[in-house]
C-alpha cells in the first residue's frame, strides 16, 4: 500500500517536476525520477496527470530506423502558467525550512561550545 502524500508534498513534487520539465523536457522517465528523488512510477502518475490536466505535451523527437523512439515531455504554457503559481508557495515553505534549520544548527553550535567549554575546566572547578 502507498504511503499517503501530504498536500504540501504533493505541490513540491509538482512544482519540482514542472521545473525539471522546463530545463530539460529530453530526459527519460528514470532520469527524472533519479533528479527528483522518487520513483519512476511517481514521475510516470505525474506525467499522466500532467498531460490529463493538459500540462504537459507528450512529442516524439527523435526517429530512425536503428534507433529508438525518444519521447519529449513539454510543458505547455499552462504547465508553465501552474509552475509559475506554485513557486510563491514553494519558496515560503523553503525558507521557512531554512530558517528552522539555521535555528537548529545554532542551538547544536552552542551545545557543543558550552561542553567543550565544560570539559575543558579543570576538575576541581566543576
Amino acid at each position: 500500500m502507498p504511503s499517503p502524500v501530504r498536500p504540501q508534498q504533493a505541490e513540491d513534487n509538482h512544482y519540482r517536476f514542472l521545473r525539471q520539465l522546463e530545463q530539460n523536457p529530453h530526459r527519460t522517465q528514470r532520469e527524472f525520477a533519479a533528479a527528483l528523488g522518487v520513483s519512476v512510477g511517481t514521475v510516470n502518475n505525474l506525467l499522466k496527470a500532467f498531460v490529463a490536466n493538459d500540462w504537459v505535451s507528450c512529442g516524439i523527437f527523435q526517429r530512425g530506423k536503428l534507433k529508438l523512439d525518444k519521447i519529449a515531455y513539454l510543458p505547455t504554457p499552462a504547465g508553465i502558467k501552474r509552475r509559475r503559481a506554485l513557486t510563491p508557495a514553494y519558496l515560503a515553505r523553503k525558507t521557512q525550512e531554512y530558517e528552522a534549520l539555521q535555528a537548529e544548527i545554532a542551538e547544536l553550535r552552542a551545545e557543543l561550545a558550552a561542553a567543550a567549554k565544560a570539559a575543558s575546566r579543570p576538575k576541581h572547578q566543576r
